[in-house]
């Protein structure tokens, strides 16, 4: 339900409406419509005359970036959005928003692109680490969580991709044919709360098409968005994804980027034709003033907050959050295991070492400081106790070089020496650095203005033998090792998404004899004249080594022997860069490389074996009988390693539930596909039936069931209140107890499943209605209550319809654990 204005604050939004309006008053046509194109890539046009400074936007999931990528100024880096969701926690997901919001604001960053809250409609969808959940209702809570969080600390909150960019496939022109039920039902309905609740001040919209129409030109824009939601927000493009004038015509409010765009002159143009009315563009500069007054970028209009209200430790959060978010989805009685009474550990596993700790994509962002799970074990267990064996390469294309074994040629310090020239050989631009992985998109480096860009340091490499040293973009380049030409080439692009291609460039590389301890003088050059395109001003270059996998069979025989010579084995598995990210679905579900069979190897040598998944998505787990313990701790942020060593040893809980199915093979996903026909459509077959209510239908046990999840106590689910009669529109309170009868406290999440039988129009067997975490100290038992809006029983038939008659809704610990059972009536 909408919340009423008092007469008082009806008051105070109408004098501030007057006074956005005399300010629209001031400006020009052509003003009015160059502040609807960015001025850039990240900000928006200032008007002095009118005390309007420019705002500063950034992608911020897991973490705000800020102007520029530079590690040197580092950002936070949170725990991927599949962890926070598996918190099931809304307090989780509002500490987040308003973490991000004191990062925004530390970087002087006014608007933060996220949350990324589209469905896992297939679990092979290659951005599913930024997205919360398979289910509309949880991610809606953990939306509006987030946003309430971000916004309360003054920096606008935007929630994306408006709508159903559920997959990445051909994500620019894919047309996506979705019924009017499952788009109100299931995608629609994961934006509703952040947007009527929340009250979300931007959205963005989507690359792809809705019904034949692109988002950016879509009615969905203004209903129900704005008829029905009463958004009074931003509607801000995703980048590029304003293509014409038409746009104009709909409740699009921002293109990004710019400075230049299908809208500027043009658009101007077509005011003055009456092809567009004035009304349209007015009330679009109205909206962006008003974002303005709320962040605190128009004078004579107070901020929401000038300053950060809600603050904390962001480290301290960090690693809270990943615990939160970690499922323990198996444990023979391995864990927790005591350091003091543990000898040995073998940590195994390329991702133990080069953890992921996000997925890829522009929502990357340069943590000061990462702890690995090799980090985080030895510090709990003692170093002297922990061996490292890396088992199977999981790298593909180029690693950076480590800062440690970097000088800088004219500093002498760590790190790298960064020139750009003219083609008459000026420099340009000179720039110490401290990472061989940069990327410059935005700023004001002068790469449009060069003709060439230079790279020279002094690599120490740490072991003696042959490496592959190289570098990955997209262009021409040379590597001179000691000022001798090594290796030249050309690297092609590859596929069509453009920003999948600059983030994710392939690699060209060349071996050379290394000895410990003896520097390499490494010099790369990267010709930049004569690009062209809307990315010709930026540039992503990774300088470094390709990995060693030139015997695969003595690295899981060397980890084998590791193993049997330990007590526990903590084996890392995970994805790598060109598996999850921005611009490219998955085409399997399998680790990558050799792990599976690594883990094969290591449970036969050692039955006390503990494998941790360091995926952002689903990942297939073969071998999940044959091991001692799993953990998925999806890209847990910079904490992660030591939230892990936390949940290893006992000093905290494992407190994730899967919010998302996680299959037995790809055979048994009933929702796979994410590629469009050959005339660009992806039509939803599936309707109302996606995630754990496809499951249900097909009949199909899955490997884990999304709510799963254990911890370190046991509970039993005690009782629930009488049977309920209710009205449509009612919220129904139940009232249910529940016991922690383990010797520890502990974390449960509860949830209410909804199931109608006999029902006239097509339903999910159940469906998730709502939920809650609850903690309890060994031997307590508590009581939870859980809201149940009786708007998640109604269905969409041109308007919400409402079936009177009898529901069950069921109360349990996942979608297949449901003890406890009550009736409501909804009366007609």
């Amino acid at each position: 339900m909408m919340e009423m204005l008092s007469p008082e604050r009806r008051s105070v939004d109408q004098i501030a409406d007057q006074r956005l309006e005399s300010l629209l008053d001031q400006l020009s046509l052509e003003e009015k419509v160059r502040l609807l194109t960015g001025r850039d890539f990240w900000t928006t046009w200032p008007v002095e005359k009118i005390g309007l400074r420019r705002m500063l936007f950034s992608d911020g999931p897991s973490g705000v970036r800020g102007e520029v990528w530079d590690e040197r100024r580092p950002s936070m880096n949170f725990p991927s959005a599949t962890a926070i969701s598996s918190s099931w926690d809304p307090a989780i997901a509002d500490r987040l928003g308003a973490a991000s919001a004191v990062e925004a604001r530390r970087k002087g960053v006014d608007v933060v692109l996220g949350p990324t809250i589209n469905l896992h409609r297939s679990p092979l969808g290659g951005r599913h680490f930024e997205s919360f959940s398979e289910d509309p209702v949880l991610t809606a809570e953990l939306a509006a969580a987030y946003v309430a969080g971000v916004q309360r600390n003054g920096v606008g909150a935007t929630p994306k991709h408006y709508v159903a960019n559920d997959s990445e496939t051909d994500r620019f022109t894919v047309d996506v044919r979705v019924g009017d039920r499952a788009l109100r039902e299931l995608y629609l309905l994961a934006f509703e709360k952040a947007i009527v609740e929340s009250k979300a001040w931007l959205v963005m919209s989507a690359y792809n098409s809705i019904n034949g129409a692109t988002a950016t030109e879509n009615e969905l824009l203004e209903s129900p968005l704005n008829s029905e939601w009463d958004f009074d927000g931003v509607v801000i493009s995703d980048w590029t994804a304003v293509r014409s004038v038409e746009s104009a015509k709909h409740s699009q409010d921002l293109a990004m980027p710019g400075p230049e765009g299908p809208w500027g002159s043009e658009l101007v143009l077509a005011v003055k034709c009456g092809t567009v009315p004035e009304a349209a563009i007015d009330r679009k500069v109205l909206r962006i003033l008003q974002l303005a007054g709320r962040v605190g970028a128009l004078e004579g209009f107070e901020p929401v907050a000038a300053e950060p209200v809600d603050q904390e430790d962001p480290v301290v959060f960090a690693r809270e959050a990943s615990v939160a978010g970690t499922v323990m989805v198996k444990n023979d009685g391995v864990l927790p295991l005591a350091p003091a009474s543990v000898a040995r550990v073998a940590v195994i596993g390329h991702n133990a070492r080069h953890a992921r700790t996000q997925g890829g994509g522009s929502a990357t962002v340069v943590p000061e400081k990462i702890v690995t799970p090799l980090n985080g074990v030895r510090a709990a267990f003692g170093p002297d106790k922990v061996s490292y064996s890396v088992g199977a390469v999981v790298q593909e294309g180029i690693a950076e070089l480590p800062l440690e074994q970097l000088r800088n040629p004219v500093t002498g310090g760590p790190g790298l020496r960064v020139r750009f020239f003219a083609s008459t050989g000026t420099e340009l631009l000179a720039e110490d650095r401290r990472s061989t992985a940069l990327v410059w998109f935005g700023g004001d480096a002068p790469i449009a203005e060069s003709s060439m860009v230079q790279f020279h340091t002094l690599y120490t490499p740490e072991e003696t033998g042959m490496i592959h040293l190289g570098f990955s973009t997209v262009g021409h380049g040379r590597i001179f090792v000691d000022g001798v030409l090594a290796r030249e080439a050309t690297i092609e692009a590859t596929g069509t998404d453009l920003g999948a291609a600059f983030l994710a460039p392939p690699s060209a590389s060349v071996p050379i004899r290394a000895s410990a301890g003896v520097p390499l003088e490494v010099t790369v050059e990267l010709d930049l004249a004569g690009r062209t395109g809307s990315l010709s001003n930026a540039l992503a270059v990774t300088i470094g080594l390709e990995a060693d996998d030139t015997d695969p069979e003595a690295l899981i025989k060397d980890a084998v022997a590791a193993a049997r010579a330990a007590e526990v084995a903590v084996v890392v598995v995970g994805t790598n860069s060109r598996v999850e990210s921005e611009g490219y679905d998955r085409t399997t579900l399998g680790l990558p490389g050799l792990q599976d069979r690594l883990v094969r190897a290591v449970a036969a040598a050692n039955p006390r074996t503990v494998v941790v998944v360091n995926s952002g998505a689903p990942v297939l787990l073969p071998w999940r009988d044959e091991v001692g313990a799993i953990l998925i701790g999806y890209f847990g942020g910079q904490e992660f390693g030591t939230a892990l060593a936390d949940i290893l040893t006992g000093a905290a809980e494992p407190g994730g539930r899967l919010p998302t199915t996680w299959p037995a093979t790809q055979e048994d996903v009933p929702v796979l596909n994410t590629t469009p026909d050959v005339e660009g459509k992806l039509v939803y077959e599936e309707g109302v039936h996606i995630g754990y209510r496809a499951w249900l239908k097909a009949g199909v046990k899955p490997a884990y069931e999304f709510g799963h999840g254990l911890g370190y106590t046991n509970w039993t689910l005690d009782s629930v209140g009488a049977p309920v009669t209710a009205a449509p529109g009612a919220v129904v309170a139940l009232h249910m107890t529940l016991s922690n009868t383990g010797t520890r406290p502990g974390k449960q999440v509860v949830q209410v499943y909804a199931e109608r039988p006999g029902s006239a129009v097509d339903r999910p067997v159940r469906w998730l209605v709502a939920s809650a975490p609850v903690w309890a100290e060994s031997g307590e038992t508590v009581t939870a209550t859980l809201n149940v809006p009786t708007r998640m029983l109604a269905y969409w038939d041109n308007g919400w319809q409402y079936e009177p008659g009898d529901y069950r809704l069921h109360i349990g610990t996942s979608v297949s654990e449901l003890p406890l059972a009550v009736d409501l009536r909804l009366n007609a």
